[in-house]
């Protein structure tokens, strides 16, 4: 077991989740914003109007990373504190909180992995069509030239876009996130051609201002385990993983054969190439910023088997199997075959952006926070990325969600996937044990998951 020596230890969070203060030094709204403020659209009503009040306790929350001792932390940027109308104007108030925030964390040794875009899309923009609008790119690539020109002198890791794939969806197809929309599935891959052009912008941009930048979008999408180790489920667990034979926004080399390679999924044309907006070949020479490091959010996968005919087929859990408080599956293994059949097809090293659990959390009778699930789960999944190191598969980082416990989009507070309890009425932190026991794992360089002779 092993890590490499300038493994990334890290933790990771999103300003719309943690930050509060919409209103807040001319912050402009955002589609959650919107999307919170409409009854019946979130888990009892709840918004990140205050969420963890991160605007203004920010110097308390880097002094809590600090005790952890993480080496890096992953923040995203609103876009709409930056520029409020999303274009034009830039609102120095709220670029401010961003250099403020940049030296506190420097200033404690924590690399900050900027974030661009992780879902927060300016209100006023959405008016204007939003993703559908092809105009969208230059918006983005004029909002990053804004947080570059400020922040660029400090900021050297860039994540362009958080999860296109669950925005895109979830966002503009079912309606269950902002800004809450039922488009077609046309309009699916309309949005999702703009939003790769805004991360070929951004990362021209940024590379243009700092070349030494470190660039990747953080990605997700369908992970396959194969159900044994024997060849042919091995394959099957892959083809899964890269199948785009479906018009479907799911699958991540959807979203990473353009910017690695330059075109589409060939195998997915044939089904999606009608829904592509027309003269889309034009675009490709922009969508073609190849990543520096593959970011990789990952909760869980499925475990596949191969049929008579090598074709994937899904195995059902057994019953009883684990699932978190949000009923996600525990499938640690995914930090093995996922990294391993992306590195298998991108040859970059792979930082896992986000891993983590929502766990039963309270603070005990005796004033502390008892996660062990959380313990455990991140243990396991670090045990098998360190397995997939130790086979070939270059690593890099490992950041987990969350650092703080926060606003989990249409399921309000619900959640908690935090190293940091928040009690959101009096925003009281406590440290929970799993932030100790990571603590020891960063110390450790990795060594202490098998400490006890695991």
């Amino acid at each position: 077991m092993s890590f490499p020596e300038h493994f990334v230890w890290g933790a990771a969070a999103a300003s719309y989740q943690i930050e509060g203060a919409y209103e807040a030094d001319g912050r402009g709204l955002s589609v959650w914003d919107a999307f919170t403020h409409r009854p019946g659209k979130v888990f009892r009503g709840h918004s990140g109007d205050v969420a963890c009040d991160h605007y203004h306790r920010y110097a308390e929350d880097v002094a809590l990373m600090h005790e952890i001792g993480l080496k890096a932390y992953r923040l995203s940027l609103s876009w709409s504190r930056i520029l409020p109308e999303g274009v034009g104007r830039v609102n120095d108030k709220g670029l401010a909180f961003y250099d403020r925030l940049i030296d506190a964390l420097l200033a404690k040794n924590i690399e900050p992995y900027v974030t661009l875009f992780h879902w927060d899309f300016p209100l006023a923009l959405y008016y204007r069509g939003g993703w559908l609008n092809r105009d969208s790119s230059d918006w983005f690539a004029e909002y990053t030239q804004a947080v570059v020109r400020k922040l660029g002198d400090r900021v050297r890791c860039w994540i362009t876009i958080n999860e296109p794939s669950v925005f895109t969806v979830l966002g503009h197809l079912t309606g269950i996130h902002a800004p809450g929309d039922h488009l077609s599935e046309a309009d699916g891959f309309r949005i999702a051609h703009h939003v790769l052009m805004a991360h070929g912008k951004a990362s021209q941009t940024i590379r243009t201002a700092r070349p030494d930048s470190q660039i990747s979008m953080a990605g997700n999408g369908r992970s396959g385990l194969p159900q044994t180790t024997s060849a042919a489920d091995v394959e099957a667990a892959r083809r899964y993983m890269f199948d785009t034979t479906q018009p479907e926004l799911w699958h991540l080399n959807w979203w990473t054969d353009p910017v690695m390679f330059g075109s589409y999924p060939v195998e997915g044309m044939k089904s999606v190439e009608a829904l592509l907006p027309a003269g889309f070949e034009k675009d490709m020479t922009v969508i073609h910023q190849p990543y520096d490091f593959f970011g990789l959010n990952v909760y869980g996968g499925e475990y596949i088997s191969a049929d008579d005919n090598g074709q994937p087929v899904t195995q059902a859990k057994y019953m009883g199997s684990p699932v978190t408080m949000f009923h996600w599956d525990v499938t640690p293994e995914v930090l093995y075959w996922g990294p391993k059949f992306l590195y298998e097809r991108y040859k970059l090293p792979i930082v896992i952006t986000e891993n983590g659990l929502s766990g039963m959390d309270w603070v005990h009778l005796d004033g502390k926070v008892h996660d062990p699930q959380r313990i455990d789960y991140t243990r396991r999944h670090l045990l098998h990325f360190s397995r997939a190191h130790e086979d070939g598969v270059p690593i890099g980082g490992y950041f987990h969600w969350s650092f703080i416990d926060n606003f989990e989009w249409a399921e309000g507070m619900k959640h908690r996937f935090g190293l940091i309890f928040v009690d959101y009425r009096t925003q009281k932190r406590t440290l929970k044990e799993s932030a100790y026991w990571y603590r020891d794992v960063i110390r450790s360089n990795g060594a202490s998951l098998t400490a006890d002779g695991a």
